[in-house]
This record gives C-alpha cells, sequence and structure tokens, in this order.
C-alpha cells in the first residue's frame, strides 16, 4: 500500500478518536508515524504535533459552535501548560530515539487504561483555579515532551478535578490541546529532522475530516464502547512498542 493511502487512513482513524472522545486518538498519531510511515521518533513527534494542533483546532469549532466549551476553565488549563508545553518540546528534539519510544510506550499504557476505565459523570460544573493549573502544568510537559494532545488525560481531569459534565470536558479539552500542541510544536522548530510533508499533510486532512465524522459518531455509538475499543487498540500499541524498545 502507498505512504498517501496509508496516511490517509491512519488519519481517518485519529481524527475518529479526537472528535468522538476529545482525546486518545493523537497518542496513536505516533506510533502510525513511526512504524508504519517510516519516521523517526524525533520527527514523528514533531509531526504528530502539526496534525493534532490543526485537528483539534478543527474539532474544537465545531463543540463551541454547539456551546460545549468551558473557555475560561479551558484557558486555565491552556495558559498553565505553556512554559512545561515549551521547554519539554526544547528538550524532547535533543533526546535519544529510544527515550522517547519508551517513555511514549508507558504514556500510551498509561491512557489505555484511562480509557478502558468507567466514566466518571462529574459533579455539577464549578472551576476550581489553583487544581485546574495544576493539571494544566502536567498536561504541558506531557504535550511537549511526547507529542501527544494529552485528551487522555485532560478529559478526566476536567470531570474530576475541575467539575465539568463530560460533554463539556471533550469540548474544553480541544482547546488545551490545540494551544498546548501549538506552543510544544513552535520549541521543535528545527529539531524536527525530515518532516516529509507529502505525508503529513494527507495526514493531516484525513484527520480533520475525521474529526468531524468522529462528532457525530458520538451521537450514534456510546461513549463506553468507543472508550474501550480505543482503549484495546492503545493497550497492543503500548506492547508492540515496548517489545520495540527491549529487542
Amino acid at each position: 500500500m502507498s505512504a498517501l493511502l496509508l496516511a490517509l487512513a491512519a488519519g481517518a482513524v485519529i481524527g475518529l478518536a479526537l472528535g468522538a472522545l476529545g482525546g486518545g486518538g493523537s497518542v496513536l498519531a505516533v506510533p502510525a508515524l513511526i512504524y508504519v510511515l517510516g519516521f523517526s521518533p524525533a520527527a514523528a513527534t514533531t509531526a504528530s504535533l502539526i496534525i493534532v494542533t490543526a485537528t483539534s483546532a478543527t474539532a474544537l469549532y465545531a463543540h463551541a459552535r454547539d456551546g460545549d466549551v468551558a473557555w475560561r476553565t479551558g484557558s486555565l488549563f491552556a495558559v498553565a501548560g505553556i512554559v512545561p508545553a515549551f521547554l519539554a518540546g526544547a528538550a524532547a528534539g535533543h533526546l535519544p530515539a529510544a527515550v522517547l519510544t519508551g517513555a511514549f510506550s508507558v504514556v500510551a499504557a498509561l491512557a489505555a487504561l484511562r480509557m478502558l476505565r468507567p466514566a466518571a459523570s462529574g459533579p455539577p460544573e464549578r472551576v476550581r483555579p489553583v487544581k485546574a493549573a495544576g493539571a494544566g502544568v502536567g498536561l504541558g510537559a506531557v504535550t511537549g515532551f511526547l507529542g501527544v494532545g494529552g485528551g487522555f488525560l485532560a478529559v478526566p481531569a476536567l470531570v474530576s478535578v475541575v467539575g465539568l459534565r463530560m460533554k463539556r470536558a471533550v469540548g474544553t479539552s480541544l482547546l488545551v490541546i490545540a494551544v498546548n500542541s501549538l506552543v510544544a510544536l513552535a520549541a521543535r522548530t528545527g529539531t524536527g529532522g525530515d518532516l516529509r510533508w507529502e505525508v503529513i499533510a494527507p495526514f493531516t486532512g484525513a484527520a480533520i475530516l475525521g474529526a468531524w465524522d468522529g462528532r457525530r459518531l458520538a451521537t450514534k455509538i456510546s461513549g463506553d464502547t468507543l472508550r474501550r475499543a480505543f482503549g484495546f487498540v492503545l493497550l497492543a500499541v503500548a506492547a508492540v512498542m515496548l517489545v520495540d524498545v527491549a529487542v
């Protein structure tokens, strides 16, 4: 199969997850770029940030149009994560490939376990600035270091720490993902290696279209079913990457 078709297929899957779940799909972007499309770990994490920034911004528009974004809370998360995302993004470009791959496999496994857990319903909405800022710092660091959006961390944090309802947590997480990914991408300028735009462009386009379809998919299939499906996929991906590092 050609690189173009592979990029389109992988992008569609990542977009579906981002649009439907507000996170989780971006964790699949890095291994897809490494193992399916032949990117180096450093180039894959940088390319992933490009894809995630564009896709999350597009999905954010759809959620905002429906009033499902808590702008104040999302802004607190995003602002708190700017400096960590920038510093981690700058550092990641200079780390050995094995370190990036190993760290990513651990995060993918944690993401899978998080997605396989039952979703919390969340208490009535209320903004807790200190807790929101603390969670935002951690999320920014993960985004910058590994090139993932971090929605699998943002959504549960927005529900359990801040108190958003699940639907608004999904939309708000996209705001945080878009800002953190853009900042981390700026920090990686010139350190991403061969980015192969002929692959990244169709990958991103398919992800954007997939995000719109994911938004519609979420209205037809239960969130628990979607989370479990992606959770099992992530577990398999994490296992493959751990084996690769060990070998």
